[in-house]
């Protein structure tokens, strides 16, 4: 097959949807070579995201040369059509307009409606543009991929969608969180940012919907550990001091940003607990590199975090900070609970290995190029 993707996340964003869109692209390029895959781009990809974009002799960047607005939405389709695309796949939430005469068939991944289901989060702006974008996309799509059962149920509750045309195709995480950070890098990691002795670790951007205020409030009742966030600071990031500040907690609060990806694997390992207590998610690839570097996980109830998280992990209520604070307690005095929610979590989150998620999307390409052919 010569199957092309919506490569602009790939080759231009560091965060959630590019790291998505490499783990696709360049695990379908390892476990599948006998595939082209072709990556349409309004931009080269330059600087460490070019370096982290599988090359080969099966794999072509197509960059837009001259005008580009629009190219993505409209012009694209052309491209497609002279490329002699056989699956074109949108990677975040979107497909182009009128790709359905492009003569590829199309597959659009959903990363999630919480613009919808959590309106509040996002301005007016892009609440419109997602969801025109994400509608379009589901309804002319040949198949459209979900990242989670919670995500499935989304689109079919807010845009009606024939359940049977969607497939649920989970992603990991990367490899570097299956290995085991030595002595000298975790003690390289302490020094660098400044780590406490002993510490409750959240990944993921600093904003409201992340809710680490939570875990900040639930540390009023547990003495002697420390709070340590790593993600980018939004404005929710300023609230988060001020309440450490007014009760007492500011030196056991620390928030970092701009930590390197090398590095997060050796501070997770020297954590106690990872939280995510975000209020909704439309998987939780943070969840699943904990689990990956044997930490035990508390995690919300209300969204998808069950999936990544399995049955070993514990769940609150996302507003309760009193539960946190009973359930952190439990986990920290009690060496057996913390020992077996390690060891099953290692084993549940096979399931999100990179082998088997490329297998179970690539069966979902098969399927499609199969049908009506």
């Amino acid at each position: 097959m010569k199957i092309g993707f919506d490569a602009k996340r790939a080759t231009q964003n560091f965060t959630g949807l590019g790291n998505y869109s490499r783990f696709v692209i360049n695990n379908l390029v390892k476990f599948y070579p006998d595939n082209f895959y072709e990556l349409f781009s309004p931009k080269p990809s330059v600087g460490k995201v070019d370096t982290e974009i599988s090359k080969g002799n099966n794999v072509k960047i197509f960059v837009k040369e001259g005008f580009k607005l629009f190219w993505r939405t409209l012009g694209i389709v052309k491209d497609i059509k002279n490329e002699n695309i056989t699956l074109y796949h949108g990677l975040s939430n979107e497909l182009p307009y009128k790709i359905n005469k492009s003569g590829a068939k199309s597959i659009v991944t959903i990363h999630d409606l919480i613009f919808l289901r959590h309106p509040k989060f996002y301005p007016v702006i892009d609440r419109k543009i997602y969801n025109i974008k994400a509608r379009y996309a589901c309804k002319v799509a040949d198949r459209i991929i979900a990242v989670s059962e919670c995500t499935k149920r989304d689109i079919i509750e807010y845009y009606g969608t024939d359940p049977n045309k969607i497939d649920i195709v989970y992603q990991g995480c990367f490899s570097i969180f299956r290995n085991r950070a030595d002595g000298s890098k975790k003690q390289q990691v302490i020094d660098k940012y400044n780590l406490p002795p002993k510490f409750l670790l959240s990944i993921g951007s600093i904003e409201e919907r992340k809710n680490i205020l939570l875990i900040v409030k639930a540390l009023k009742s547990i003495p002697n550990i420390h709070f340590v966030a790593i993600g980018k600071q939004r404005k929710y990031a300023e609230k988060v001091k001020q309440y450490a500040l007014e009760h007492g907690l500011e030196d056991r609060v620390h928030l970092l940003s701009n930590v390197a990806l090398e590095d997060l694997p050796a501070i997770l390992q020297l954590s106690e607990i990872f939280i995510y207590p975000s209020f909704y998610e439309g998987f939780g690839i943070p969840i699943i590199e904990a689990l990956s570097s044997e930490v035990p996980v508390i995690a919300a109830k209300g969204s998808c975090l069950e999936e990544a998280g399995g049955p070993h992990s514990i769940y609150i209520d996302p507003h309760n900070e009193d539960e946190l604070a009973t359930e952190i307690d439990r986990v920290l005095n009690d060496n057996n609970l913390k020992e077996k929610m390690v060891q099953e979590g290692m084993e549940y989150v096979k399931r999100f290995s990179d082998q088997k998620c490329t297998d179970d999307l690539m069966e979902v390409y098969r399927r499609l190029s199969h049908q009506n052919s």
